[in-house]
């Protein structure tokens, strides 16, 4: 280990959108001149494969046993091979690290004098108070989802009738939104049940935590991180974003697989007119049912618009996997020429800055909205769950870089809609919404630029670390 920077671990939870962050993270860290053990189980290890070859003396992997859970099929160890239920019984499964975590740190000549893990694994807070060290909690969403999140755990809001709206009236703006779109795993919350408890604590947990470290810029959401930092009672909340993957970045290096190559996806955007692609992707989780996929597909026929369309598949936890992520047949011939399919991983962000890119059809996961911005490409917003309604309201309604095209992981839109709206970007209109992209692009750059604010974050933190 390195002689000089200060020992920390550094604990992600198995899902791509928390995952991804959190590594390009600790890549900030290691070059700041820590020393990291990384916590992952044994089907994530692939996913650091970059990392460590990057800092192969700076970083360190901790690779404990999966804990086994009956909801998780055998073999599956990260949220992407599950359906959208799955992250909250993978929160539980994960609780179970904590007896071989303590028994590693209480072994180790020379342990971690910090924790820093992902908001999903709030229990370690417990675990560094047990071992008299500081935890941070990392937040791969944004400062207006986690306020919203903080709120509901703390305040416990009930729903009395189907059609209850919840009003954040303590939050900046004071957002209201119909119980249906508040996070999911705080809607499953059962009083008294074990699950249910242990996640309302580990919640709650974070509040508690030394520190909170968000992948967002105070240019974007400086309202709602000053909020954070009032509720929490302390300024130990840093914005450290955006946190970006390198172009050279591929799918080994993540533990995925591509069906067309990089290099032919670049070709075929190479002989696209400027401004005149629409990239369509929904994330690492959400995979769209074949009615879904159907009305999608058609409204991209009818539109006429040049497109980009990743699609992921149905997973392990799907049961009737027959009826998710399949291709309407002669979708591709008929498109042949303004249309390119992609099955499993999309280079996203290469994707994104090739200027060809008019527009981005996106589930507004956060990781998403984020490479949108910086990248400097007008969103089309289809939030599904999670935080994505909180970061949809932001884009279209705070930053005005984003319009709405519908809402919901069921929601089937309808193809003459959907074409109508795709034919917008590429109509005088849309051309405002690339103005206002193309500032907060610049806003993002200068935040991660040497003076920028999430840089001198970035070199704060690891100052405070290492005293």
């Amino acid at each position: 280990m390195s002689e000089d920077g200060a020992h920390i671990l550094v604990f992600p939870y198995p899902a791509q959108g928390h995952m991804i962050p959190l590594l390009d993270f600790t890549h900030h860290l290691a070059t700041r001149g820590l020393t990291i053990t990384i916590l992952v189980t044994p089907k994530n290890l692939p996913q650091l494969n970059q990392l460590l070859s990057d800092h192969p003396t700076a970083v360190t992997p901790l690779v404990l046993p999966f804990p086994p859970h009956p909801l998780i099929p055998p073999g599956v160890e990260n949220t992407v091979d599950l359906p959208a239920g799955g992250f909250r019984t993978m929160l539980c499964a994960m609780g179970r690290l904590h007896d071989p975590l303590l028994h590693w740190f209480r072994s180790h000549a020379s342990p971690p004098v910090a924790i820093v893990s992902d908001m999903f694994l709030g229990w370690t807070n417990h675990l560094a108070r047990e071992l008299n060290i500081t935890r941070y909690c990392f937040y791969p969403s944004g400062a207006l989802g986690m306020s919203l999140v903080h709120c509901l755990w703390r305040e416990m809001p009930k729903r009395a009738n189907a059609d209850d709206t919840v009003e954040f009236t303590k939050i900046p703006n004071s957002p209201v939104y119909p119980w249906w779109q508040l996070s999911p795993v705080y809607r499953s919350y059962v009083e008294g049940n074990p699950d249910s408890e242990f996640i309302k604590d580990s919640f709650r947990a974070n509040l508690a935590s030394h520190g909170a470290v968000f992948n967002t810029f105070r240019e974007l959401e400086s309202v709602y991180l000053d909020h954070l930092a009032r509720e929490l009672g302390h300024d130990r909340v840093l914005s450290v974003g955006p946190l970006l993957p390198s172009d050279e970045v591929g799918p080994a290096e993540r533990g995925r697989s591509i069906t067309v190559s990089a290099t032919d996806i670049d070709s075929w955007l190479d002989k696209c007119d400027d401004h005149t692609v629409v990239y369509v992707c929904f994330g690492s989780q959400a995979v769209l049912n074949n009615k879904q996929m159907e009305e999608l597909a058609l409204g991209l026929e009818k539109s006429g618009e040049r497109f980009i369309l990743s699609v992921k598949g149905p997973t392990k936890g799907h049961a009737n996997q027959e009826d998710y992520g399949m291709i309407p047949p002669g979708f591709e011939d008929r498109t042949a020429g303004r249309g390119l399919v992609i099955q499993g991983w999309a280079p996203q962000v290469k994707i994104l800055k090739h200027k060809a890119v008019a527009a981005f059809l996106t589930h507004c996961g956060w990781n998403s909205t984020l490479e949108g911005i910086v990248c400097g490409v007008p969103m089309l917003a289809w939030p599904m769950g999670a935080d994505q309604f909180a970061n949809a309201n932001l884009l279209v309604d705070e930053l005005n870089v984003a319009i709405r095209v519908c809402e919901g992981a069921e929601t089937v839109p309808g193809s003459d809609d959907l074409a109508r709206i795709l034919a917008l970007t590429s109509s005088e209109r849309w051309i405002e919404k690339r103005v206002r992209a193309a500032e907060l692009s610049k806003a993002a750059t200068d935040a991660i630029k040497g003076g920028g604010s999430s840089f001198k974050n970035l070199d704060d933190f690891v100052a405070h670390l290492s005293k």
